[in-house]
């Protein structure tokens, strides 16, 4: 990258979810990450110093809203007030994980929006800005009333999978939501989609129903945004295997993998799991069957484009 921007004003900060992803994109951008302390009271408030000048300065925070959930959002929240006060020209959000977004909508009589009131928040803290991927509800963007690119994972498991060269493939959603992200991904490996109708009596508890499509003799690749308890996941590829799939991989954006999700991955019918660095894995999470790719090329090329005022339009395909 250009040397141009060790005297611009361009400023990158990295909060505590995602510390190595963000050492990367400052490493592919050719800045250093900014000076700031994040510590606790005894009590466990939060307390960030910004140790260096950021008047005049467009300023890029990097933090997932990741486990833990409330700590990492809270942090972010202060930050961006910190910044305001110091006269940061702008506060760009970078959001590889915006946690809270599957609470998008009432489902249920008496439900919170709470993926709305995250957007509140971080507009009234201060944010000129937010870049997000993969949210798991793209209207989520309209929870904003401040500019926001929506950067896609789908290209860097696309090439991933193009690049494997595996033969008669067929491209799987888990559920009907994610029939778009399954044909997109399809698209990029010129192969069919099939479906998992599903049912869930209660949440993290899935019944699979029946698949729609024809999967048999096939090396499925399972698509989802997120995954968590890996319920769906598993129980999908396993469905998959009794019905005739040669063999099964599964990818996703964001590894939320809580609770008995690495257990369930590892004696379940998948081959490989394929996500990206959205969210710091600990070491413990990285079990043989994982794959990860890393999404700060694609971070950091929309900071660079954001920052040179230049079109994102196809990062956000």
């Amino acid at each position: 990258m250009s040397k141009h921007y060790e005297d611009s004003n361009l400023k990158i900060f990295s909060l505590n979810s995602d510390p190595a992803l963000s050492k990367k994109i400052g490493e592919i951008l050719g800045v250093d990450l900014g000076k700031c302390s994040v510590t606790r009271f005894s009590d466990g408030e939060i307390q960030i110093n910004i140790e260096e000048s950021i008047r005049g300065c467009e300023v890029y925070i990097i933090q997932s809203i990741s486990s833990p959930v409330n700590e990492h959002l809270m942090e972010l929240l202060i930050m961006v007030d910190a910044l305001k006060r110091a006269s940061a020209k702008t506060i760009n959000l970078v959001i590889p994980y915006y946690g809270y977004a599957r609470q998008d909508r009432k489902a249920r009589a008496r439900e919170p929006i709470t993926a709305k009131l995250i957007a509140n928040l971080l507009e009234t803290a201060g944010s000129t800005r937010v870049i997000a991927l993969d949210l798991h509800a793209p209207q989520i963007q309209g929870f904003f009333d401040i500019p926001i690119d929506h950067l896609m994972g789908v290209p860097i498991l696309g090439e991933y999978f193009l690049n494997k060269q595996l033969d008669d493939i067929v491209i799987v959603s888990p559920d009907h939501g994610g029939v778009t992200r399954a044909r997109k991904l399809a698209d990029r490996l010129k192969a069919p989609i099939a479906i998992i109708d599903k049912r869930r009596p209660r949440p993290n508890v899935v019944e699979v129903m029946n698949i729609v499509g024809n999967i048999e003799g096939k090396t499925a690749i399972l698509i989802d945004d997120i995954i968590d308890t890996a319920g769906t996941i598993t129980l999908a590829a396993n469905a998959l295997v009794e019905n005739g799939a040669k063999e099964v991989y599964a990818c996703c954006t964001h590894p939320v993998l809580s609770g008995p999700a690495i257990e369930r991955i590892q004696n379940s019918k998948i081959k490989e799991l394929v996500v990206t660095d959205s969210i710091t894995l600990p070491e413990e999470k990285r079990i043989d069957k994982l794959v990860e790719l890393s999404v700060a090329p694609l971070i950091s090329e929309a900071i660079k484009r954001i920052h040179e005022k230049q079109s994102v339009d196809e990062l956000v395909q």
